[in-house]
């Protein structure tokens, strides 16, 4: 269990500075960009600055989100799935706000059963999506799904089927981590990669790298809070100023070619 002492969300949330929100480098060359995930949070975690980033220049950004993140809690009744659906809804909603996020897509696909559906059907929503929006640069799970969550990687292996499928050939992007986790502790204490870990890169082979500090962090933790429901009792738990270092940096690399 992760445990500290440390005070309230609500009184950390004071302690963030979100009145000057400032660009992370030029991103201009990813030009319209979708990105697609599988729960609520996902798009925070990964992408939050991104997101943000690409928002501030003026670029279009697109996101996807597979499923309401209902089950969150394995034990929870048909009623309160429904009634943590309905919340995570408001969340996300929410946190894309902060990210200055206009477009949103849902998939409305169950959570914790991607895996067990068709293909087809969610593989045409995302080359519709893809065709529509016509994007040049699309950010998804790689096959390692980062947490090797059996819905993170459905998802993204759905988008790399849609991508053959759709009238588009855009720059892909998957989130990577570095070789030395930025907090090996919190993540053993979460048992965050149960299910499998995230592919590992080097320096020479990230192909975009987003250090967030100042305004930028900021901005990106100001979004993982308004998803409450998610990110409240880790951070109450172990402080904001560790969380803050937790979620700082965003890698992301090309896929790996077969062979």
């Amino acid at each position: 269990m992760v445990t500290a002492d440390h005070p309230t969300l609500e009184s950390m949330t004071e302690l963030l500075d979100t009145s000057s929100f400032v660009s992370v480098p030029d991103l201009t060359h990813l030009g319209t960009v979708v990105t697609v995930w599988a729960h609520p949070d996902d798009e925070a975690y990964l992408a939050g600055g991104l997101l943000a980033a690409l928002r501030d220049a003026g670029q279009r950004a697109v996101c996807v989100t597979a499923t309401r993140g209902e089950a969150a809690d394995p034990h929870a009744t048909a009623g309160e799935r429904a009634a943590l659906a309905a919340r995570r809804t408001e969340e996300l909603a929410a946190s894309l706000a902060v990210l200055g996020v206009t477009e949103h897509r849902w998939l409305d696909l169950p959570d914790g059963g991607c895996a067990d559906l068709d293909p087809s059907g969610p593989v045409r929503c995302l080359v519709s999506i893809l065709d529509e929006v016509r994007p040049d640069t699309v950010v998804t799970f790689g096959p390692d799904g980062v947490t090797g969550h059996p819905d993170h990687r459905t998802v993204g292996a759905w988008t790399e089927e849609a991508l053959r499928r759709a009238a588009v050939d855009p720059l892909v992007l998957h989130p990577v981590a570095p070789l030395e986790p930025v907090d090996a502790a919190l993540d053993e204490e979460l048992d965050l990669y149960a299910e499998g870990g995230p592919r590992t890169c080097a320096d020479d082979e990230v192909d975009l790298a987003l250090p967030l500090t100042g305004a930028a962090l900021d901005r990106k933790v100001e979004a993982l809070l308004r998803q409450r429901s998610q990110t409240g009792p880790l951070v109450d738990a172990i402080g904001l100023e560790r969380y803050r270092a937790w979620v700082a940096t965003e890698l992301f690399a090309t896929p790996v070619r077969a062979g």
